[in-house]
């Protein structure tokens, strides 16, 4: 499952890829390494490079990288970056910049016809799994909004190590934890099975052991254990998306800037906490509490309190957090935004009903 650079070379000097449009990050294309290697690969193509500048996917960029690559008429894209260059990249090469976009976007009704090219994903950072999901974020007014398409799934990608070592250390806390509460929320998600349980089962063996010292001490051996962690997830949660602290985590990222895995992480343990208190309240087709029990095991604890206060710590050694008066959030002020930009479509997934007013109660420490 992990490539080597070589693996990219190889790839990139298949004669039929004469002209190649990279889309990428501007600070993680370089701080990765990977300027530096794939300016050494594309010596004799013709290639277009656009960095991307916001943090997360927005509509108008959205816009812009797709006149750009139809200009170009490449035949290969090539991403190289976090979940937002990826996602970028999936919908620039599916969708066109048709009048009624934002239109169909909203409603969730573009109608998917075709790939624009080949596409291929090398993932700067170790947590979105975008590289093999066929959905894709993108924000429009500040509200998320998703594509759901097996077209928007990469033809090729590459997991280099190398590529993920040197990420700053607040994108790797935030993309790690992604890739853990992706696994996590796949687990108790009302559309997991059998073959999303093994992926999100075997993502959070590695993780669990690998996550903090690949912060703490980052090598090629930890950090390809959490490639191969955020690849997993990103199956699993293909099979069975996710639930609510993926949902809820969205507006503080619009609003706030709060990085997607920071986000998310902001009351996974009380959103937790809530499902499993309302056992017998669970909408699922399968014993919830038996993959509580599945999760427990996976942490080496006894019950739910022992599980958040495991998961407490480890957001405390990665520094991710989640008190809002430090983020400077006013959550009274700011209540009603949070709410309008929740993404529902996730909501549907939880594995107990959960309405605007659950939420506002969760997120406000009021039981």
């Amino acid at each position: 499952m992990i490539n080597t650079t070589e693996d990219i070379n190889t790839f990139i000097a298949d004669k039929s890829f004469k002209k190649i449009f990279i889309l990428c990050g501007k600070k993680s294309f370089t701080v990765s390494g990977a300027e530096n290697l794939i300016n050494k690969m594309i010596l004799n193509k013709e290639v277009k490079k656009l960095y991307k500048n916001s943090d997360f996917p927005v509509l108008e960029e959205l816009i812009g990288i797709i006149k750009e690559i139809k200009n170009f008429n490449p035949d290969l894209i090539l991403a190289i970056g976090g979940g937002a260059v990826i996602d970028y990249a999936k919908i620039a090469n599916v969708v066109d910049t048709r009048s009624d976009l934002k239109e169909l976007i909203v409603n969730y009704s573009y109608p998917f016809k075709e790939k624009f090219t080949k596409l291929a994903v090398i993932p700067t950072t170790a947590g979105s799994g975008a590289e093999v999901t066929s959905n894709a974020v993108i924000y429009i007014d500040g509200i998320k909004h998703s594509f759901e398409s097996n077209l928007l799934i990469p033809d090729n990608f590459f997991l280099i190590p190398e590529f993920i070592v040197s990420a700053p250390g607040k994108i790797k806390a935030s993309a790690g934890f992604d890739a853990i509460a992706q696994a996590l929320e796949s687990l108790v998600s009302k559309k997991s099975n059998d073959q999303s349980i093994d992926y999100a089962t075997k993502s959070l063996k590695i993780s669990i052991n690998s996550y903090l010292s690949f912060l703490h001490d980052s090598n090629i051996k930890n950090a390809a254990e959490m490639c191969i962690a955020a690849n997993l997830a990103g199956k699993a949660i293909n099979i069975s998306k996710t639930t609510a602290p993926h949902a809820v985590s969205y507006p503080f990222t619009s609003l706030f800037n709060i990085s997607h895995g920071h986000a998310v992480g902001l009351f996974f343990e009380k959103f937790f906490k809530f499902n499993y208190d309302n056992l017998n309240k669970s909408d699922t087709s399968f014993d919830l509490k038996k993959r509580f029990d599945l999760i427990f095991s996976l942490f080496e604890v006894s019950n739910i309190d022992n599980f958040n206060s495991k998961l407490s710590f480890i957001k405390k050694k990665a520094n991710l957090e989640d008190d809002l008066t430090k983020l400077n959030i006013d959550l009274n002020k700011s209540s009603k935004k949070i709410i309008n930009g929740i993404n529902l479509l996730r909501l549907g997934n939880n594995p107990v009903k959960i309405d605007g007013k659950d939420i506002y109660d969760i997120i406000s420490n009021i039981n």
